[in-house]
């Protein structure tokens, strides 16, 4: 399957209702507005493809950016692509989902993490605590870097508040994520208690940032502290 048979699809499979959620939550641009189990349903058929996965995040269609990531080849991705990704994402499922999950399965997601939490774009800061989190949520504990973990948490539980709106979202998420990890659940807890309820401007959407301090006692009560997700993408 090619280039235009895939976005000849994703056309079909687009519809007015998704289009027009997908509007009020910030998609903006050329975009079909396809469900993304209609997306899994055209990678049925693509199964991983890298180079055809390039040429879908290079038409800047989110509907064809998101199904990339899903394609992409963990394995054959490198530094360079995903900082291109990542300086392209054009909308919030992009740069907190799409481009954190594969950069998390590849080689270079705790490196690159790093570096894009530091940077002036507030989409590329979120993804980078995007890809942060997936990245501590596919690895045993006993591989983590649990004292640099450490010192994320306390700037996640200091500057959240101040960060940019979408930002606030995704540190957010970076907690609860610490909350799994056995040898810091305790203090991820106690950094959820102390942030509180985080503020983000959901664009008038219904959707609303989960409380952390709940989600990470929930892991806990659960006996889920310490287990792992086989790969980011989902």
């Amino acid at each position: 399957m090619n280039l235009q048979e895939v976005m000849q699809l994703l056309a079909e499979y687009g519809n007015e209702r998704t289009k027009n959620t997908y509007t009020k939550h910030g998609a903006t641009g050329n975009f079909f507005g396809v469900k993304v189990g209609d997306l899994k349903k055209i990678l049925k058929q693509t199964k991983k493809n890298h180079a055809l996965a390039l040429q879908l995040f290079d038409t800047q269609n989110v509907d064809a950016m998101y199904l990339a990531g899903l394609m992409a080849d963990e394995k054959k991705i490198n530094k360079t692509t995903l900082e291109q990704w990542a300086s392209q994402a054009n909308w919030y499922m992009i740069s907190e989902f799409t481009v954190p999950w594969i950069a998390a399965d590849s080689p270079f997601g705790w490196e690159l993490g790093l570096q894009w939490i530091d940077q002036q774009q507030p989409n590329i800061q979120a993804t980078g605590w995007g890809t942060l989190s997936s990245w501590i949520v596919t690895n045993a504990d006993e591989e983590l870097p649990i004292n640099t973990i450490e010192l994320l948490l306390e700037r996640a539980k200091k500057e959240i508040h101040a960060a940019p709106n979408r930002v606030r979202y995704v540190m957010n998420n970076f907690i609860i994520a610490v909350g799994g990890i056995a040898p810091l659940s305790g203090q991820a807890l106690a950094a959820a208690e102390k942030v509180g309820k985080v503020s983000v401007d959901m664009n008038g959407t219904a959707c609303k940032v989960p409380l952390a301090k709940d989600y990470i006692q929930k892991t806990i009560d659960s006996g889920r502290v310490g287990h792992k997700k086989k790969k980011a993408r989902c």
